[in-house]
């Protein structure tokens, strides 16, 4: 996060930070993700609360309600950073497709 907040901050890109593992994430944030982005793109299956999933709830993701009933018990499972603008969405910090994604 740290190199993304940098990136911003270097551009003048005016933004606003939700950290959704703290709380006051919603069903309705997950479904707008989920009509851009992949449920692939967006669980971080590299990351130790994937890990510690069970083998029920990794498979559960497949099943849209059961992704996000799982993204909700656990927000820790999204891979970070996940960018909103508007409609679109970004996941991951990559220097080269955040120029493209801002222009």
């Amino acid at each position: 996060m740290k190199k993304a907040f940098q990136w911003l901050d270097g551009k003048k890109v005016a933004y606003t930070f939700h950290d959704y593992k703290k709380g006051n994430l919603t069903k309705e944030d997950i479904e707008v993700w989920m009509k851009d982005l992949p449920i692939e793109e967006i669980i971080n299956k590299k990351g130790t609360t994937w890990k510690k999933s069970t083998d029920e709830e990794k498979a559960s993701i497949s099943d849209s309600n059961k992704a996000i009933e799982l993204i909700l018990k656990n927000p820790s499972i999204v891979k970070r950073p996940l960018v909103q603008m508007g409609k679109k969405h970004l996941v991951g910090f990559n220097p080269e497709q955040w120029d493209i994604f801002f222009s």
